[in-house]
């Protein structure tokens, strides 16, 4: 039987500032409902409604609230369901940090007659009362934080601004006014996660690997396109007091929600790395020289098998090769909210890979051509679920450019227990681990293999873990 001091912990946990135009359509308030059933892992910071293109000159606090309000009722159940470490907080948490920006469109926020709106005006408190990094996930524009840096911009010395743009974490969902334009152009130090494209061509943006491939036609035979659709919702997570806060879809559904399954610390992402990839999809910087002030990340692609057998390569696959995962952990939490009954629910997998717990990477390094023994024998399951073990090379987080195979050789896996494949391998580094792609020759820096190990239950519904073991391959010198 689980116990509560079993399942899965997170030690810390990540800021988050959320902006959103809620109303526009329905996908904030679905990507809202998720959200809160994630909070548990988030210390969230401020809520703020905004406009965005879609809306320009009214913000809708009142729709945040009627969400906060239906997750109230299931906070006892939802409590029962988590570590004693990561309980959720009471409604009144969110909806006394519920601010709003300003009821105008883009920069018309930022002329000299408008006054610091109450949401970049918390925004500004809360950077400023920590060291630590600030999430700042806009799911519409941007102008609440376009206000926040032009009136410290006018406020504060230039180092200390520069300094309080150290603490910001930006992912946004692609630009939905003026400003985001504005903000990269004017602080190009400014971390921040975008898809770049033409002006309403959302189709294009590696965030719509969510749930938009049959919406806008992508990759069609790659992912499951049942898990998103309006009666896999229906069945799963219409239900409920929380789950009947859950509207309809009009265009796709959670268009904005990848902003924080890129957060979510389930041992597959590392935040301050979006070139790693995670739920959230992988992102690139778009200049890596060191002398680049542009602190700025652009959609990456991944290559994937799709449903259908084919393979495929986009920056939707990105998100959408971990879907049949973060569907499921969806449904599952939303099973918690119906009854506080721990034994009546699935949890999902505590992976521990040579003593190492909790969703940090695990750092190695070894000699090229040499191995690296990976021991998962202490992985278990809260709830007593047989478990299957899966690890993965990815290589698209080593490889600098688009021919993946000719850069990254594989990293070969022996299990060392044949009757529980993958809880304990020895994986086998490539003995060319780096070449100068020009001369075809070994560089004296090894490469930096990212091995992934997914565990996954067979409860009802089957929930993932991850572990990243990123292993430092070293360049064997002849003595």
């Amino acid at each position: 039987m689980a116990s509560q001091s079993q399942l899965r912990v997170c030690l810390t946990k990540p800021r988050v500032f959320i902006i959103s135009d809620i109303s526009n359509e329905p996908d904030d308030a679905e990507s809202l409902v998720r959200y809160l059933l994630y909070s548990n892992e988030f210390d969230t910071r401020g809520l703020v409604a905004c406009t965005s293109t879609w809306m320009k000159r009214v913000v809708h606090p009142e729709d945040i609230e009627k969400v906060i309000h239906a997750y109230d009722k299931v906070v006892p159940n939802l409590n029962k369901h988590v570590h004693a470490e990561n309980q959720y907080s009471p409604g009144q948490w969110f909806l006394d940090m519920l601010k709003t920006g300003p009821p105008l469109y883009g920069k018309e926020a930022l002329a000299d007659n408008v006054p610091l709106s109450d949401g970049a005006q918390l925004l500004v408190d809360r950077l400023a009362e920590s060291d630590k990094p600030l999430w700042v996930l806009c799911w519409g524009g941007t102008n609440v934080l376009a206000q926040a840096l032009r009136h410290t911009g006018l406020s504060m010395s230039a180092e200390d601004h520069r300094q309080l743009r150290g603490k910001l974490r930006v992912y946004a969902i692609s630009d939905q006014d003026d400003t985001g334009v504005w903000i990269r152009h004017n602080f190009p130090d400014v971390f921040y996660i975008t898809s770049l494209h033409g002006w309403n061509q959302y189709g294009n943006a590696l965030w719509t690997g969510i749930s938009g491939d049959q919406f806008y036609g992508f990759d069609q035979g790659g992912p499951d396109s049942r898990l998103v659709s309006a009666e896999w919702i229906r069945e799963n997570i219409q239900i409920g007091p929380l789950g009947k806060a859950y509207p309809e879809f009009a265009f796709i559904p959670e268009g904005d929600t990848p902003t924080f399954l890129y957060l979510v610390q389930n041992g597959l992402g590392s935040p301050e790395h979006p070139e790693w990839g995670s739920w959230g999809g992988r992102y690139l910087p778009v200049d890596s020289s060191q002398e680049s002030p542009y602190n700025h990340y652009h959609d990456a692609t991944d290559r994937v098998v799709g449903e259908n057998g084919h393979v495929f390569r986009s920056n939707h696959a990105t998100i959408w090769r971990w879907r049949k995962a973060f569907q499921n952990d969806f449904a599952a939490r939303m099973q918690w909210t119906l009854r506080g009954d721990i034994t009546r629910a699935n949890h999902s997998p505590v992976i521990v890979v040579n003593g190492s717990t909790g969703p940090e990477p695990l750092f190695l390094s070894a000699a090229a051509g040499d191995y690296v023994d990976l021991d998962a024998s202490a992985t278990y399951d809260p709830d007593g679920d047989n478990l299957v073990f899966k690890w993965l090379h990815y290589k698209e987080v080593t490889a600098t450019q688009w021919i993946i195979d000719n850069e990254v050789k594989d990293v070969e896996f022996e299990d060392l227990d044949a009757d529980l494949p993958g809880r304990h391998v020895r994986a086998k580094l490539p003995e060319k681990c780096t070449v100068d792609r020009s001369a075809g020759l070994s560089s004296p820096q090894g490469q930096v293999m990212h091995l992934i190990l997914e565990v996954c239950d067979n409860g009802s519904p089957s929930l993932t873990t991850y572990k990243r073991v990123v292993v430092q391959s070293l360049i064997k010198h002849e003595g």
